[in-house]
């Protein structure tokens, strides 16, 4: 396949809101692949195959090759990834100029929008829209595969490449073979927002289960005999910097087993510590010291669900045998939690999580199995106040006491089709001095172009905001504006595709 073919369908998606769109795009992309389609899928999902090439902004802003004519476009998709292998493999005395030349013989052969696809694809900054679920969709539009078996390999693989690769190549046969296996985390199942409790009782009840919901980072635990494997929310691989945790799931009286949990740094008194001092332990990029004056601080961790307990996947199971399957290995690490409660039984949890310095409650169907990376009905939290996920699109610099910081956010909520955030406000409340000076130092590390007034920032930060609700507005494009919105802190165990969606904000109309 011509490369010029995978930047232009690039150029196609970022151009469209539409899904549909995307979709069509994509599936005639993936069509026309063929054996390229598992590169091609990875590239259009913002990935390199051969993973990080140890080639920075810098090195490719100071590449001046000429482009070809856009009529002589001569590059395949094979020679660039070929050009890719050779870039991770280059390493040892001499690496940084063999390195540096085999990036002009790429670029040189590349036309001026084959020279911007790759410059944005090897710095990470390539954003044409093309979100895993568009990607699913136009993969089982291609394989003509069972739409349920396409998803669950997705959810089981983590890879949108691998599943283009046993959808197209090897069919239902090799999609239903897909299961979990311990080390490889899958994307977590995720919480739709409830009304109330009320609410939430009555969509699930009466065959339920109400956690608590801590205000803690999102873990995932993997264990093959003695080897542990920790990952965040993200799946990113937090092992060493967690032996804490290693070493409470070594202890489990367990061959295999993956957990679904929460972890979160306790005070002397048992309440749990802010959210900043948790994330310090996992490398955040709001880092608090690590270390208070009797000590480290240890997380602990505290778990709701299990995945896989000695050689038995139980993802497909009901919570109810999960729970029973968790009960049976680690009773003490459960989350505390009450099944099929009365109303007032409920209530008397969600007072309870809120006295001991939690968010809510998570009110879960037992009935339900763990549906992966997805966002459902059959999990449901209860906050108190109404808190959104968004991403910063940019901030202004203060005036008065906040001159020379950053200031006034300007936030988005995530388009579900895959476009850009859509702007539902602004606010510069509940900013601390602290996170002033923290915005005005790393906002300009996520620069995307800025003018007299406002630093724009590229969509890949996440903050937290509490409002009292949202309004209708002509101002904004999403038709929505925030109501008394303040920052409450910001995400940094999130990224942009995780954030809440328009449709999630709109639906706070009601």
């Amino acid at each position: 396949m011509r490369f010029r073919s995978v930047v232009e369908a690039s150029a196609t998606v970022a151009a469209t809101r539409s899904r549909t769109a995307k979709t069509v795009a994509l599936r005639e992309l993936l069509a026309a692949a063929g054996a390229d389609a598992e590169i091609v899928v990875a590239w259009m999902s913002g990935e390199i195959p051969q993973g990080r090439l140890g080639i920075g902004w810098r090195t490719l802003r100071d590449l001046q090759e000429p482009p070809r004519p856009d009529d002589d476009a001569v590059l395949t998709v094979a020679e660039v990834d070929d050009a890719f292998s050779r870039l991770a493999s280059t390493t040892g005395s001499g690496s940084v100029a063999a390195r540096g030349e085999l990036l002009h013989n790429l670029f040189g052969r590349a036309t001026a929008d084959e020279q911007n696809f790759l410059y944005r694809l090897l710095t990470g900054e390539l954003r044409q829209g093309a979100l895993a679920g568009v990607m699913v969709e136009a993969i089982i539009a291609v394989s003509g595969q069972p739409p349920a078996l396409v998803r669950r390999a997705h959810m089981l693989t983590g890879s949108l490449a691998e599943t283009a690769t046993l959808a197209i190549e090897g069919g239902s046969n090799a999609l239903a073979a897909v299961g979990l296996q311990v080390g490889r985390p899958v994307s977590p199942m995720l919480a739709s927002p409830a009304e109330d409790l009320d609410a939430a009782l009555e969509s699930l009840g009466p065959d339920l289960v109400v956690d608590h919901k801590l205000d803690g980072a999102r873990i995932q635990v993997h264990r093959n005999g003695d080897d542990v494997a920790v990952f965040t929310r993200t799946l990113n691989d937090v092992t060493a910097r967690v032996p804490d945790l290693v070493a409470a799931v070594r202890e489990l009286p367990v061959r295999t087993v993956i957990l679904d949990g929460e972890t979160l740094t306790l005070s002397d008194d048992g309440r749990p510590r802010p959210f900043q001092d948790t994330m310090s332990r996992f490398g955040s990029m709001i880092a608090a010291d690590p270390y208070v004056d009797d000590g480290p601080r240890l997380l602990r961790p505290f778990f709701f669900d299990c995945l896989h307990l000695d050689s038995a996947d139980l993802i497909d199971r009901p919570l109810a045998e999960r729970l029973d399957a968790l009960d049976s290995i680690a009773p003490h690490l459960r989350i505390t939690s009450m099944r099929n409660p009365t109303a007032a039984q409920a209530q008397d949890t969600l007072d309870e999580a809120l006295a001991a310095g939690h968010e809510g409650v998570m009110v879960k169907s037992l009935s339900a199995p763990y549906a992966a990376g997805r966002r459902g009905k059959a999990w449901q939290k209860v906050k108190p106040v109404h808190t959104i996920d968004l991403v910063v699109l940019g901030a202004e610099w203060g005036s008065g006491r906040r001159t020379g910081f950053l200031s006034n956010l300007h936030l988005g909520a995530r388009d579900p089709d895959g476009g850009p955030p859509v702007m539902v406000g602004k606010t510069f409340k509940g900013l601390t001095d602290k996170l002033l000076q923290w915005q005005t130092d790393e906002f300009p590390k996520h620069e995307d172009h800025r003018d007299a007034h406002t630093v724009y920032l590229r969509p890949e930060i996440v903050v937290e905001i509490e409002l009292d609700g949202v309004q209708r507005s002509s101002r904004y494009p999403g038709g929505v504006a925030l109501r008394f919105a303040r920052v409450l802190r910001y995400r940094p165990d999130k990224t942009a595709d995780l954030a809440d969606t328009i449709d999630a904000v709109r639906a706070l109309l009601r």
